[in-house]
This record gives structure tokens, C-alpha cells and sequence, in this order.
């Protein structure tokens, strides 16, 4: 506990360098492109797009489970806080070996590293919102006071992926396939958390199959974006799927920051 204390008093304390080193990253991704933060959404927009093109009206006329929403409006919900934590955990599983010139400074925080991923990635994420809310409007929906607590569920994404990021960037400096495991792993992951489909699309489905879904601390971050733009349910008002999912991203932090704190003393000798 000492050591997460000292941390956060450090990210306090560095705060402005966090920021200004995030934004340098997320302009690096885009040095040398004449359309620059587009190539970043074309990926997310031509996905939703073939997606509502085979489970649409026009492919197989899935019916979504929020009554009055077409099947596009209850899809971008939830794969945009998927591509969020995805793209996040992907690029902060890699941090150590982009800035490994960083690492080997005696008086830098390498703990930091994580953030700035975590936080670039939000400037992305930041667009895709726009887009949804835009979607949303023109598609004749009013705003709700609940779309303002996508603040809250893109908050709830960042602390889960900084978390994992922690142990997987760690593992990575000494073990390189950790990223292809990562890699494979986000995308088994889409499928297991009910971003594509939901059970009660599936009549057959057996009843267990909703709380297995649930094991999954994805799935109360896409439930809640949904909740935000489509039923307009608060957070509150799923305390127990709220406890468990701070619960278990509080344990997987704990666990990855002392991963991580072992494994620093060696990251500049491999590195």
C-alpha cells in the first residue's frame, strides 16, 4: 500500500508531465500522415459498418434486445468503449520497449509509461464518442442526462486496462510473446463479452449463460455505455455488477503494480 500511495503522490505531483508526454505520443502516431487521426477511426467506422451490413436490415435483420433502437445504435455502444480498452492495452503492453530509452534513466518513473498510453488512446476514444453522440442525434434521439456518465464508464475502461497494462508490459520486457498472447486474448475477448450479440438474442440460450457473461469485467463497461446512450440506467443502479467490477480491477491492479515493482530493478539490463 505504501508503494501505490507513493505512486499516486507521484502521478499528482507529475501530472502535467503526464499530460504533455501523452499528447506527444498521440502526435507521434500520426508523423508523416496527411489524414492523421482519421486512420485511427476509419478502423472503428468500417467495422460498425460491416457489421450493420450482415446483422442489419440488409444481412440477417438481427433484433437487438433495447426495444425502439435499431441494431446500429445498440452496436457503436458497445464497441466503443471495446476499442478503447483494447487499443490501450495493446499499446501499454509495448510502452516499455517504445520508450526503452526512458526506462534506463535513473530518475524516471518508469510506472508512468502505462498512463501515457492509457491516455493517448482516450484522445481516440475522445473522437469516437463525438461520432456516437453525433450518430445518436441525427438518428432523431434526444439527449439524455445519462450520456454524460460515458465520463464515468471511460474512466471505469482506463483503470481496468491500466491495471492489466501493469503486468503485461512488465512480463513483456523478459518474455516478448506476452504481446501476441495479448493480442490473441483481445480478440477471443470481443467475442466473449456481449459487444457483437447478447444472450437474449438467442431463445435457446441457457439461463446460466447471462451471469457467466458477467465474470467478465468488460461486460459491465459495455452494459454501461449502452445504459448511457440507449435505457438511460445510472450506474447506481446495478450496485452489485458496480462492487464486483471495482472489486476484481482493484485486485488485478494490486497484483499487476507488484509485478511490476519486482521486475523494474531488471528492465534496464534487458531493455
Amino acid at each position: 500500500m505504501n508503494y501505490v500511495l507513493s505512486l499516486i503522490k507521484e502521478i499528482i505531483k507529475k501530472r502535467k508531465l503526464i499530460w504533455d508526454l501523452s499528447k506527444a505520443d498521440f502526435r507521434k502516431r500520426f508523423v508523416g500522415s496527411y489524414f492523421g487521426v482519421v486512420w485511427m477511426l476509419i478502423q472503428p467506422i468500417v467495422t460498425v459498418l460491416i457489421y450493420w451490413f450482415l446483422f442489419g436490415p440488409i444481412g440477417f435483420r438481427s433484433t437487438p434486445p433495447v426495444p425502439n433502437s435499431s441494431y446500429i445504435e445498440w452496436l457503436v455502444p458497445g464497441i466503443a468503449p471495446w476499442f478503447f480498452f483494447s487499443e490501450a492495452l495493446n499499446t501499454g503492453t509495448n510502452c516499455l520497449q517504445e520508450y526503452h530509452y526512458l526506462v534506463k534513466k535513473v530518475v524516471f518513473q518508469v510506472e508512468i509509461l502505462p498512463i501515457l498510453k492509457v491516455i493517448s488512446s482516450m484522445f481516440v476514444h475522445g473522437f469516437f464518442v463525438f461520432i456516437m453522440f453525433g450518430m445518436f442525434l441525427i438518428g432523431g434521439n434526444m439527449p439524455r442526462p445519462t450520456w454524460l456518465q460515458v465520463v464515468y464508464y471511460g474512466f471505469a475502461a482506463s483503470v481496468l486496462a491500466l491495471a492489466i497494462s501493469y503486468f503485461t508490459s512488465a512480463v513483456t520486457v523478459f518474455f516478448k510473446d506476452m504481446a501476441q498472447i495479448v493480442g490473441i486474448c483481445l480478440q477471443f475477448g470481443m467475442w466473449l463479452a456481449p459487444i457483437m450479440w447478447s444472450a437474449s438474442m438467442f431463445p435457446s440460450a441457457p439461463a446460466w449463460l447471462e451471469q457467466v457473461l458477467k465474470i467478465n469485467p468488460v461486460y459491465y463497461i459495455v452494459i454501461g455505455y449502452r445504459d448511457c446512450m440507449l435505457t438511460g440506467n445510472w450506474f447506481w443502479e446495478r450496485p452489485a455488477l458496480t462492487l464486483y467490477f471495482w472489486g476484481v480491477t482493484a485486485v488485478l491492479m494490486l497484483a499487476g503494480l507488484k509485478v511490476f515493482k519486482r521486475l523494474r530493478p531488471h528492465f534496464s539490463d534487458v531493455l
